[in-house]
């Protein structure tokens, strides 16, 4: 007796048009397609989660070397300060810090300083 799969292939093809749906052309419509993209699609989901983590990565140095120069210092001097004070604060809270309360930033650069000097 041979085994009839139509239901498991029609769910299968419904499950990749369903994730599809939002595709232009024929990408949204051809199974093929569809579930090639889907897979392609993915691939840079997973590659976009890595990026973003850069992105926010320079845009907290940005932040922080901006601040530390209207400060009269070097945003690799700063971090070395802050690492030679023994001063363990992130660049994320360090940008934060920088873009919302400058005296507590100034607070960071004078500690900074004052462990290279």
């Amino acid at each position: 007796m041979r085994i009839k799969r139509g239901v498991v292939k029609k769910s299968k093809k419904k499950r990749y048009l369903k994730a599809a749906k939002g595709y232009r052309g024929a990408r949204s419509r051809r199974i093929s397609l569809a579930k090639e993209q889907y897979f392609r699609s993915g691939v840079y989901a997973y590659a976009g989660r890595k990026q973003k983590k850069r992105d926010y990565r320079k845009l907290w140095i940005v932040r922080i070397n901006a601040a530390a120069r209207l400060n009269d210092m070097k945003y690799n001097e700063l971090m070395h300060g802050l690492k030679v004070a023994g001063v363990k604060i992130n660049r994320k809270m360090l940008s934060e810090i920088a873009a919302t309360d400058m005296n507590a930033f100034k607070a960071y650069v004078d500690i900074a300083k004052e462990a290279l000097n």
